[in-house]
């Protein structure tokens, strides 16, 4: 039997997700206050602290929320690098990856992988870890390449279409030039039969 959760925990929870991952972002987590994200959701601190146990949980909770937009990305990628041409493959890619919500939180995690540091594996693992396993599973069934190394194949596109754009946009809010065309030529060029 299973049971169904009262719909103002779910807003509730909603809400203090949202709260907290913006607040997380640009605190940090040593910086991060429960009564702001309480009062920037609002709810109670006691709402928050009744949902999530601890800080520590609610920052992890931001982390698995994270992890499941990954997820989600990742079983459309592999429906699509059969059928989809290259080019709109690495534009979603870059467009998820580069995404507002995704850039600052891999900032944030990498800055408190080591507090963290088994949070940060399994990020690593169930979101970009997670998207190249995909790739090197389907990107051999792409009509017209040849892939002796799944592995290195996708390692190849992730780091020829997100590299450059991806570095800078870690380290610079500016938005980094895109030259996904480019990239997927180069691809081609290494794979194509």
């Amino acid at each position: 039997m299973s049971t169904v959760e009262d719909p103002r925990i779910t807003r509730s929870r909603a809400l203090i997700l949202t709260a907290a991952h913006g607040h997380f972002v640009e605190h940090g987590y040593v910086g991060a206050n429960v009564d702001v994200i309480a009062a920037e959701a609002g709810v109670s601190k006691r709402t928050v602290y009744n949902i999530y146990a601890s800080k520590e949980a609610l920052f992890r909770a931001v982390v698995d929320q994270a992890i499941a937009i990954a997820e989600r990305f990742s079983a459309q990628l592999a429906a699509d690098v059969a059928t989809d041409d290259l080019e709109g493959i690495a534009e979603r890619l870059v467009a998820s990856v580069l995404s507002e919500r995704v850039i600052p939180l891999r900032r944030l995690l990498i800055g408190e992988s080591r507090r963290f540091p088994e949070l940060a594996r399994e990020y690593y693992d169930r979101a970009p870890g997670l998207v190249l396993r995909t790739l090197a599973e389907h990107l051999p069934t792409h009509p017209g390449l040849r892939i002796d190394d799944p592995v290195a194949a996708a390692e190849h596109f992730a780091f020829l279409v997100l590299g450059p754009p991806l570095d800078r946009a870690l380290f610079d809010d500016e938005a980094p030039t895109l030259r996904t065309q480019a990239a997927v030529a180069a691809f081609r060029r290494a794979y194509t039969r």
